[in-house]
């Protein structure tokens, strides 16, 4: 379907005769004697001879003149049309001032030390706008400027002491080191001020049409840099490149996701119209067969493939020929890369076979950038979801992809998943906290009861004594009782009933004076009270989590080559896990995996149990850990919910049981004796059938096997809870680390289990 077609060029201007200041100042020895005819016949090439200091152009070969817009007549005298340089590059007057100053740095330094040419490193080159007629045609051109045949002379007056002393301080040699360093060379030349010098001679111009390979440079740069392509400021002006580029009338985007498609076509203002169709409408359509063969697709004629609703569509618009680039990106699902068609990128013209080959070269070109700005796209739309875990992320950037092409939103859901829930939870972490809050607020008040004694053994003063007789009511009120809210209530009751006289109790004798300070030094800055005891239990509790996450995360890497699956893990006092497991997250998942995953939880609990032992033993502390295993043989389905912070939430009222078990459990009592199914240095099983304690029975003897727990299992049933009844329990012991290699998972340690 590649057709070249040739395209029109404006009629070529007759050359002008050449003036002889302009043949002197571009002669060399040994240049090609055809290079005159070259350089007036060029399509390609631009050359004109300036002023240096005007920057009028003197002459201009046809190429430039024919940019210009110069009629036939008045290309023969160039000067009368009073076209200065900078103006025909757009204004680049601080640009071309740059490159002439460095012209005239290194022409100076050659004439006063004698360097031989082969120094003088080449003149830079620069690229810039050339700005057709009022700004009308414009292409990106390369230019060199060329001061080999001016002779420069000082203006009268002093010359810049800066630049010119510092010059005939060189040596030779200095010069040669110069020479080599761009850098150097630039920061010297932007000394020079040209307002000093007088220029004799012609200032050379010559220049290359680039506009084809900056076009493209330019849109690559664009599509690859960190901003999103999607941004509409972005989108235009790549989208006006690529017109120009391939000199189309208009856009046309496509994208297709899960059945259906959505047609963009680009207007005057550079906005786009959208219309949907089923997949199905799209069928044996010129879009189709670009994805298909997965290529740039050149449509020649639309009249003679235009049957689908969407060919209709844009044959009404004006649209005869197309260039179609086909979008790819990766997709990755559970490890497995596939490659997934997500839309296609069209320039359209009015015309019939407009496109040639070179087109869709550097069509083809341009798939990779477009395809790398598209995965940039989605990776930042993807970062509106936080912490995925990456087990279901796969799940997340395929709704991110849809997203980013306009589909509307498709809720992420994860149906048939077998949940594994389990908890290890600090016993007794709420008794041991206010315990910790009595023992502060006992001390804080026993320092305000210290102040107020101080005040009224210096002086009388029947309101200090009430203060004292109040601070003293409540101080015995809290060392019988913390309740839930002491730590609030009584910090705010000695700030509104004591410290607010703290001011002038500091001036009630040094007794006073000193207990105020001993108060506010025993109170810690950031709390505002005395935060002893409760500071001790906080790094504890922080201690136990820290080592409880360590433990299980160990565990979770072991677990995560069994299946991947998603695990959260949340650490309060203590912390619980929960796991989502099915063919859904991975498709290879089968009932081995299913169970042994389950029982690879246990022996992560279990371990999680000897780590407490451990904490307990080393750091003399109270607290012990209990631990719970919910048991559950039936699925659920499991979707993200945008409007909630949580990244999944259970589906359907038969999943919600297992939700209200989950924050119940913990605080089970057993029928019989009334007493926590949990227990410290144990692992307690809960489940509702016969079946389910089958299958654990068998895991609980494989641990028993094992060594990681007693073989007695004690068993029981759950008082009904709130909304749940039914549920039975098993409770072991677990059993101490004999070897300290036997608490870590195979693979981290020398010695297996």
């Amino acid at each position: 379907m590649h057709q070249s077609t040739s395209q029109p060029t404006a009629p070529a201007l007759s050359a002008a005769p050449v003036p002889a200041p302009v043949l002197d100042a571009i002669a060399h020895p040994g240049d090609d004697p055809d290079w005159m005819a070259t350089l007036l016949g060029s399509s390609h090439q631009f050359f004109a001879a300036i002023d240096p200091e005007t920057l009028l152009i003197q002459f201009a070969n046809p190429r430039l003149q024919q940019h210009l817009g110069l009629a036939e007549e008045a290309a023969g005298n160039v000067l009368a049309a009073g076209i200065r340089l900078d103006s025909v590059l757009g204004g680049s007057g601080r640009l071309l001032a740059r490159l002439l100053r460095q012209q005239l740095l290194l022409r100076t330094l050659v004439l006063e030390y004698g360097l031989a040419e082969d120094l003088v490193p080449p003149e830079e080159p620069a690229i810039a706008t050339l700005q057709g007629p009022e700004r009308g045609e414009t292409c990106f051109c390369q230019f060199w400027l060329r001061a080999d045949a001016l002779t420069v002379r000082e203006s009268p007056g002093t010359p810049d002491p800066e630049v010119w002393g510092r010059i005939q301080s060189y040596t030779k040699a200095d010069v040669a080191v110069l020479m080599t360093d761009p850098d150097a060379t630039k920061a010297l030349a932007r000394r020079i001020k040209l307002d000093q010098y007088h220029f004799q001679g012609l200032l050379l111009f010559e220049g290359m049409d680039v506009t084809t390979t900056e076009t493209m440079r330019r849109i690559t740069y664009r599509l690859i840099d960190r901003e999103s392509v999607l941004r509409p400021e972005k989108f235009a002006q790549i989208n006006q490149w690529m017109r120009s580029l391939f000199r189309a009338t208009t856009s046309v985007i496509l994208s297709a996701e899960r059945g259906q498609a959505q047609l963009l076509v680009g207007t005057a203002g550079d906005e786009f119209n959208a219309t949907n169709y089923p997949i199905q409408a799209l069928q044996g359509s010129c879009f189709m067969k670009a994805a298909e063969a997965n290529r740039v697709w050149n449509v020649t004629d639309l009249t003679q493939e235009g049957h689908t609703e969407g060919e209709r569509q844009l044959l009404a618009a004006g649209v005869r020929s197309m260039l179609l680039i086909p979008l790819v990106v990766k997709s990755t699902e559970v490890g497995e890369i596939s490659r997934q068609l997500v839309g296609l990128v069209g320039l359209a013209s009015d015309r019939p076979q407009h496109f040639n080959h070179l087109d869709c070269r550097r069509a083809e070109a341009l798939v990779i950038p477009f395809t790398v700005a598209l995965r940039q796209a989605i990776q930042q739309r993807f970062t509106r979801f936080t912490n995925i875990h990456p087990s279901v992320e796969w799940r997340f950037l395929q709704e991110a992809e849809r997203r980013s092409w306009g589909l509307p939103p498709e809720p992420i859901i994860f149906q048939n998943v077998y949940p594994l829930y389990g908890i290890s939870d600090i016993r007794g972490s709420s008794e041991e906290r206010n315990r910790v809050i009595q023992e502060d607020l006992v001390q804080q008040f026993q320092l305000g009861m210290a102040v107020v004694d101080a005040v009224c053994s210096c002086q009388e003063t029947a309101l200090g004594e009430q203060i004292r007789f109040d601070l003293l009511d409540y101080l015995q009120k809290l060392q019988e009782k913390v309740t839930v809210d002491s730590e609030v209530s009584a910090i705010r009751y000695l700030s509104d009933r004591l410290e607010i006289y703290f001011d002038y109790f500091a001036q009630c004798g040094d007794a006073a004076r000193a207990a105020v300070q001993a108060y506010r030094d025993a109170c810690d800055p950031e709390h505002g009270c005395v935060y002893v005891a409760r500071a001790r239990y906080d790094q504890m509790i922080h201690q136990i989590n820290t080592e409880l996450r360590d433990t299980w995360n160990r565990w979770q890497e072991q677990m995560q080559k069994i299946t991947h699956h998603y695990c959260d893990i949340e650490a309060t006092d203590g912390i619980d896990h929960m796991i989502y497991a099915g063919v859904s997250i991975d498709p290879s998942f089968s009932p081995f995996h299913l169970r042994s995953l389950r029982y690879e939880q246990l022996r992560a609990m279990c371990d999680c149990a000897r780590t407490a032992f451990a904490l307990q033993a080393s750091c003399s502390t109270k607290l012990q850990v209990a631990h719970l295993v919910l048991v559950q043989a039936s699925t659920v389905d499991i979707f993200n919910d945008e409007k909630t912070e949580k990244l999944f939430d259970v589906k359907g009222s038969r999943d919600t049981r297992y939700e209200i078990v989950k924050k119940r459990i913990d605080k089970g009592l057993d029928t019989a004796t009334k007493s926590r199914i949990t227990q410290p240095g144990k692992l307690t099983l809960v489940y509702s059938t016969d079946e389910e304690f089958s299958e654990y029975q068998q895991y609980l003897r494989y641990l028993a096997r094992e060594g990681w727990v007693e073989s007695k299992v004690e068993t029981g049933e759950v008082e009904p809870l709130q909304g749940v009844d039914g549920l039975r329990f098993a409770r072991v012991t677990v059993l101490p680390d004999p070897a300290q290699d036997l608490a870590l998972p195979p693979g981290d340690s020398e010695t297996t289990p």
